[in-house]
């Protein structure tokens, strides 16, 4: 399997993580489905249309191809109604947000590396498609995003680590579906267990 051919498959794996955690934390505002569905679909589409101008690859990718926007508001449709069942805490996002940052991290060092982007520069577009959806998820929900929140959990970090372990991989000639893997795991791990063990970068001395 290609590269090419993994990252389809993901991409929409990313897109529904990124609809879910939308949702959740559009109804723990208490938003009706119309602003849910719009939470959802900035979410789990913001992180790659930033992604995609800053490389230059227009028309962005759900305008090039709907299927990721529609699955997007499908996703957020059913979420919305079916969440009801659910009671939604505070940490009720974190396995589809984390599951969406490992996802995305992956998917924007992948395009820039295709693109012949530096390492270096491979990594921040991994962090910038992993972190950026909710970023305008948090804002648009009156919320501090927590990637720029001060004592906040490990996120772009994780989002940052994981992509190197892509990368490194992916270019030390392992297969791309284990570049992925990993670096999505990574990621997703880390971030999880930031949250479950409170680990956060350290603060300077006063």
């Amino acid at each position: 399997m290609d590269i090419d051919t993994l990252i389809i498959p993901i991409s929409y794996l990313g897109v529904l993580a990124g609809a879910v955690s939308g949702v959740f934390e559009a109804r723990r505002k208490n938003m009706d489905v119309v602003g849910a569905s719009v939470i959802a679909l900035i979410t789990a589409l913001g992180g790659g249309t930033l992604r995609d101008l800053m490389l230059g690859r227009t028309p962005v990718f759900w305008i090039n191809e709907e299927s990721f926007a529609i699955t997007a508001f499908v996703t957020a449709i059913i979420t919305f109604y079916s969440s009801r069942l659910l009671i939604l805490g505070a940490h009720s996002i974190a396995i589809p947000d984390a599951l969406g940052l490992g996802v995305f991290s992956i998917l924007g060092a992948a395009y820039s590396l295709d693109m012949g982007t530096s390492w270096f520069i491979a990594s921040l577009m991994g962090v910038t498609t992993g972190v950026f959806g909710g970023v305008l998820r948090d804002i648009i929900c009156n919320e501090i995003p927590m990637v720029f929140a001060r004592n906040a959990e490990l996120y772009a970090t994780c989002s940052f680590i994981g992509a190197w372990v892509y990368i490194i991989l992916r270019t030390g000639g392992f297969h791309p579906s284990f570049a992925t893997l990993a670096g999505v795991s990574i990621t997703v791990l880390l971030r999880l267990a930031a949250l479950r063990y409170d680990l956060r970068l350290p603060e300077p001395h006063e």
